[in-house]
């Protein structure tokens, strides 16, 4: 089964004195320790709500640093259920975003036609000629191909 999931992270920005100005910062940052082993990871602006549902600024500004939502989406192939793919998630993005908290906040299911994956191919026995044990993701079938 392939997986899309959708993790959130708080991400500290120093030295900022707007909330699009840590936006940008934050995005940039993240994207720089992503790259360039999760370049497929799509990082966009989380979304924050109030307790009396208001919607919320991504960022919140004090004293020039802010703490920046961002939402970072990542597709996860071979894994056995939901909760599979969002361990598999969590362990990718958190290795390389060191001391930022991250927070699962949806897998779904990718249909087949709807994912970009390409298959592996298979061997006599009808296994797939990856031996791992660990599930594929994108950064994977990558280097297969290289």
């Amino acid at each position: 089964m392939d997986c899309r999931v959708v993790v959130e992270a708080a991400v500290p920005v120093y030295d900022v004195e707007t909330v699009d100005e840590a936006v940008r910062i934050a995005i940039s940052k993240t994207g720089e320790m992503l790259n360039p082993d999760l370049n497929y990871v799509e990082i966009d602006t989380g979304t924050r709500t109030s307790p009396s549902g208001e919607q919320l600024d991504p960022a919140f500004v004090a004293a020039d640093e802010a703490l920046v939502a961002l939402e970072l989406q990542m597709d996860v192939f071979n894994v056995d259920r939901g909760e599979h793919a969002s361990r598999v998630a969590r362990k990718e993005i958190g290795k390389r975003l060191r001391n930022i908290p991250l927070k699962v906040l949806s897998v779904t299911e990718i249909d087949p036609e709807e994912s970009d994956r390409t298959d592996e191919p298979e061997t006599a026995e009808g296994e797939s000629a990856s031996s791992d044990d660990e599930p594929a993701t994108r950064d994977d079938e990558e280097s297969v191909g290289n």
